[in-house]
């Protein structure tokens, strides 16, 4: 138990103002009023700004508090415990759970929102979210490769009939190939170049009601938006001006859609001076950087090392973060550029495929299924050992863990939600999935202190990964 009295917390947010009270009243509606401990809910309005109070009642009758959440950018919470002692973990749940909900509205309300992202130079394309097809080129060629490990594993069974003992050998050195020319690859999944001529991403967003969306691709269509995009591009960039609201507005004003007063928010990002800190804290040159109008956030790394490497990343991820937070991804896709985990993954996922073929052969052949599945799991396993060590070595490098953890928070926050069960941690952890748990991630990182005095974080991140999952099984 602790005595809290009155303190206070912020969560960022990418709301436009027209949203906010919308917001409040979400949290009114999916929360509070769900829970019988929350009394005295009330929305008001002072000075222009929204805000919402409740208060929160213990069954027991041995504490209470007060919370009065106003909403902004960022959105401002304020807790007021008078003198009565709080557990803890009240407080950190209701923290978590209000990050959790306004995750969950933003998320409605991009459904809402029209997106543009403009390069300086590039050509003009619609914005989408991630492909099949791009997705899957985008896993199999970045970060761990085990997406490529799979399909190899397929495919040498069909070639195994044709080419005999063989067929592992020449698969892992067309694999070994494919490892070399990764970054070239990743590189033509990416629309756009950062340069340092070019390096800016200019973006704008328009959030509005779902009716007024209805109506103009109703009587407009989506095609409508590609000539919208070009029309505020020639009106700005082309003439060397910046992207601003007003001219967005006349834009849209063309088409019947009148933008409602802070609906709009434009924002740019020069993204080639972020990778350019992150590179040099890292003390590696630039690698080449590409960018996807793809409303998903991510953020990938490929290449076999430094000179080599190539970095994509998605207009999602710059839309949903804060320049520091991109910094500390960036940072953790620096890591695996410059601990060149792409031929280590290599050199681990053909071990276990050669050695399945010429060593542990019988085993497959005795346990099938079953062998193929432990296989896939020790080595989904010990890739998240590399995963851990990215994020270790960008809050080493990059000097903010606090932030990488906060854009893990936000593009994770379904995961989170999953996590909150110790049989659904135990799911992740033996998941075929090159990452560690979120919960772990980002609860890793919010404690990490002497960051400097870390010698070895693969050797760190492999005992914390391997403490954690044995802390998780003593708890079922």
């Amino acid at each position: 138990m602790s005595s809290v009295k009155t303190f206070s917390f912020t969560i960022d947010t990418e709301l436009s103002p027209i949203k906010f009270r919308s917001l409040l009243e979400f949290i009114e509606e999916a929360y509070l009023k769900k829970d019988r401990s929350y009394s005295g809910i009330r929305i008001y309005e002072s000075d222009g700004s929204y805000t919402l109070f409740f208060t929160k009642v213990d069954q027991a009758g041995k504490w209470s508090f007060h919370v009065s959440l106003k909403a902004g950018t960022p959105i401002s919470v304020l807790v007021d415990a008078k003198d009565t002692l709080v557990p803890e973990g009240v407080i950190e749940k209701l923290k978590e759970d209000l990050f959790l909900l306004v995750q969950f509205f933003e998320e409605r309300a991009r459904r809402t929102t029209i997106y543009f992202a403009w390069v300086e130079g590039e050509r003009i394309i619609p914005e989408r979210y991630s492909t099949k097809r791009k997705g899957t080129v985008i896993r199999i060629f970045s970060e761990s490769m085990l997406l490529l490990y799979v399909v190899f594993i397929i495919t040498s069974v069909l070639l195994f009939s044709i080419l005999g003992l063989y067929a592992p050998i020449i698969l892992v050195a067309f694999q070994f190939i494919l490892v070399l020319l990764s970054g070239k690859i990743i590189e033509k999944t990416g629309e756009w170049k950062i340069t340092k001529e070019n390096p800016k991403v200019t973006i704008l967003q328009y959030q509005l009601p779902f009716e007024d969306m209805r109506d103009f691709f109703k009587q407009y269509g989506q095609d409508v938006l590609i000539k919208i995009k070009k029309e505020i591009h020639d009106k700005t960039l082309l003439k060397g001006r910046p992207v601003d609201c007003d001219t967005a507005k006349e834009v849209f004003s063309k088409y019947n859609l009148q933008c409602l007063h802070g609906g709009m928010l434009v924002k740019t990002i020069n993204v080639y001076e972020i990778v350019r800190k992150g590179a040099e804290k890292f003390g590696i040159s630039v690698p080449k950087i590409v960018v996807s109008p793809i409303q998903v956030p991510n953020a990938a790394a490929a290449g076999p090392g430094p000179r080599f490497g190539t970095m994509l990343i998605t207009t999602g991820l710059l839309i949903q973060l804060k320049e520091d937070e991109i910094l500390g991804v960036v940072g953790h896709e620096l890591s695996h550029i410059k601990g060149r985990d792409t031929l280590a993954f290599f050199g681990l996922m053909s071990s276990e495929f050669i050695l399945r073929f010429y060593v542990f052969y019988p085993l497959l052949i005795f346990f099938g299924i079953f062998y193929l599945i432990l296989a896939f799991t020790v080595v989904y396993f010990i890739a998240k050992f590399f995963e851990s060590k990215a994020d270790l070595e960008s809050a080493i490098r990059i000097g903010q863990p606090k932030a990488l953890a906060e854009a893990l928070k936000k593009i994770g926050f379904i995961r989170l939600l999953y996590s909150r069960s110790s049989s659904s941690q135990i799911q992740e952890w033996l998941s075929f999935e090159p990452h560690p748990p979120t919960y772990f991630r980002i609860r890793r990182l919010e404690r990490l202190e002497r960051s400097e005095e870390i010698k070895h974080p693969l050797l760190r991140s492999m005992k914390d990964n391997i403490l954690d999952f044995i802390s998780i099984l003593k708890m079922i």
